[in-house]
């Protein structure tokens, strides 16, 4: 019996399905879109500050820094010895700005990704229902949008107090609304298609046909949302350390740091021109990561 051979290679199958309406998991990070994100200079650039703050924040003692002893005189200028200078109980700033960042670099991705599995999940569930449900959704996550981000999360964190699981479910339940908004969009625009018609015609229940056909089309978006929400994410909880409702002294939390030494602002400014730098690195940072990969990903 003779074999036939295909005559259509992968990619033009692949092609022929999308024309056909057919569904296709398309992958974020393809090998030539990452070679095209290496070519960027502001992703390069972005992402070596951001490896460079994880980095920091998990081997600042391998490195000999040491954020809670005081190393000097109290308030003193930048200098060889203390680049940084010192801070009000004498504390090296170099040392506190390299440990700051691990409050923000812990909570920030897991809240994003809480986030991002929350709204993914509600937005398949209105997307793919509809009619009374995601009417209900909807003007749930209206509402809930409306209202301003850093107001909503304070008023959480003052209910549900500032431990890490507690802040890490405050910011997954902030940003998870309008993480849905965007998620249901995408599963409007795949429900019509036959892949979607052919897997309901066969008999396969809603949750199979969201998490095997549809979640997989929608993939790009929902990686999308984890990175553009994360900078966000980081930038919230810098805001509630500033605002000393997060970390706790002696912790070396940037945004702490800012609120410790507000008051010597003008006579040293170096105790909050440094924390606000690794602040605004950090965010712009991922935020720059973010954009690239949307660019790129872009059909």
């Amino acid at each position: 019996m003779g074999v036939s051979i295909p005559t259509v290679n992968e990619a033009d199958q692949q092609r022929a399905a999308a024309e056909a309406g057919l569904g296709v998991e398309r992958p974020v990070l393809t090998p030539s879109r990452l070679r095209a994100l290496l070519r960027r200079p502001t992703f390069v650039i972005s992402a070596v500050i951001l490896l460079w703050w994880i980095f920091a924040a998990i081997f600042w003692h391998v490195l000999g820094f040491n954020p809670y002893t005081n190393s000097g005189a109290t308030l003193a200028a930048p200098s060889w010895s203390q680049p940084f200078g010192t801070d009000f109980l004498g504390r090296s700033v170099l040392a506190r700005t390299m440990a700051g960042g691990d409050t923000a670099l812990v909570i920030g991705p897991l809240g994003s990704v809480l986030a991002t599995v929350l709204g993914s999940a509600l937005g398949l569930l209105a997307g793919y229902f509809r009619g009374w449900v995601d009417t209900l959704l909807m003007r749930v996550f209206d509402v809930l949008v409306v209202l301003p981000p850093i107001i909503f999360l304070i008023v959480l964190v003052t209910g549900f107090g500032s431990s890490t699981v507690s802040l890490v479910c405050c910011v997954g339940v902030v940003f998870a609304p309008g993480i849905a908004r965007i998620i249901r969009a995408a599963v409007l625009g795949e429900m019509g298609k036959d892949y979607v018609t052919s897997a309901r015609l066969q008999g396969e229940s809603p949750l199979r046909i969201m998490a095997r056909e549809l979640l997989p089309n929608i993939w790009p978006t929902v990686l999308i949302q984890i990175t553009l929400s994360l900078a966000s994410a980081i930038l919230m909880i810098a805001t509630l350390s500033f605002l000393d409702l997060s970390a706790e002294p002696p912790s070396p939390d940037w945004g702490l740091a800012i609120y410790n030494n507000l008051e010597y602002i003008e006579t040293a400014w170096w105790t909050v021109l440094f924390p606000a730098i690794a602040v605004a690195s950090l965010v712009v940072s991922v935020q720059l990561i973010a954009d690239n990969v949307k660019e790129v990903s872009a059909p």
